[in-house]
């Protein structure tokens, strides 16, 4: 269910991915069945094409990563987590706005 910018994360693939990156990332915990998941798709597949150089955006599929749902925490779905120097900096629960993602991520690339 991701774009073609859009980063798959997974538990093998996250501490490098995400916690070991030097740029901000945006990781979208969602799952299949969730509608309100599928609505944010399109959103963060175009941050993930705006963003591309300059921040990482991916998803995290929590029912095939429930150890990663588990350790940040994620008790409803949609949660959109911005990581940035291996620490959670913001943390989204719900539908959110391009505009709100857009602006953390600006925030986080420009302290």
């Amino acid at each position: 269910m991701a774009g073609a910018h859009t980063k798959e994360f997974t538990e093998s693939n996250f501490d490098q991915e995400v916690m070991q990156a030097s740029e901000p990332v945006l990781v979208d915990f969602w799952a299949d069945w969730c509608m309100p998941c599928k609505a944010l798709a399109p959103t963060i597949d175009e941050l993930a094409g705006e963003y591309e150089g300059r921040a990482k955006v991916g998803k995290v599929n929590t029912d095939q990563n429930q150890s990663l749902a588990a350790k940040y925490g994620i008790s409803a779905i949609p949660t959109t987590i911005l990581f940035k120097d291996g620490q959670v900096s913001e943390k989204f629960v719900g539908l959110r706005s391009k505009q709100d993602f857009a602006a953390a991520i600006d925030a986080a690339l420009n302290s």
